[in-house]
């Protein structure tokens, strides 16, 4: 009997396509919303590399192609991220862009449940102050 392979979230979101609308969202929110003015004063400019480098991240973060690991490596979340002073206030205003991309990106209901929970835990992990 064959072994039926388990549909990732990467899968279930849609794959590259609605994954790249989803950092995409999330970046120009960052980038725009006032509400966001603490994490976007950490990122660059150019929006351009960074957005290229956590859509190969959450690829791999999602079950799908491990894109970052074979550019730069294990991720090391927290010791990327220790340079930058993240309290509760900076992971609500990442999350407050992730929840906003996310509702603005077609899923289904019990997947985006899912991500929030994810990208919540995630986040929060990111605190260093």
């Amino acid at each position: 009997m064959q072994e039926v392979a388990s549909i990732t979230p990467y899968q279930l979101l849609g794959g590259d396509a609605v994954l790249r609308q989803l950092v995409d969202r999330f970046y120009d929110i960052m980038y725009t919303d006032p509400r966001a003015s603490g994490i976007r004063a950490m990122h660059a400019n150019d929006s351009g590399p960074i957005r290229d480098k956590f859509f190969d991240f959450l690829s791999g973060w999602l079950g799908g192609p491990q894109r970052f690991i074979e550019k730069y490596g294990h991720p090391m979340l927290r010791a990327r991220h220790m340079p930058f002073a993240i309290g509760e206030e900076e992971r609500d205003q990442w999350l407050m862009c992730m929840f906003q991309a996310m509702e603005e990106t077609q899923m289904e209901d019990a997947l985006r449940d899912h991500l929030e929970d994810a990208f919540y835990r995630t986040a929060d992990f990111m605190r260093n102050k």
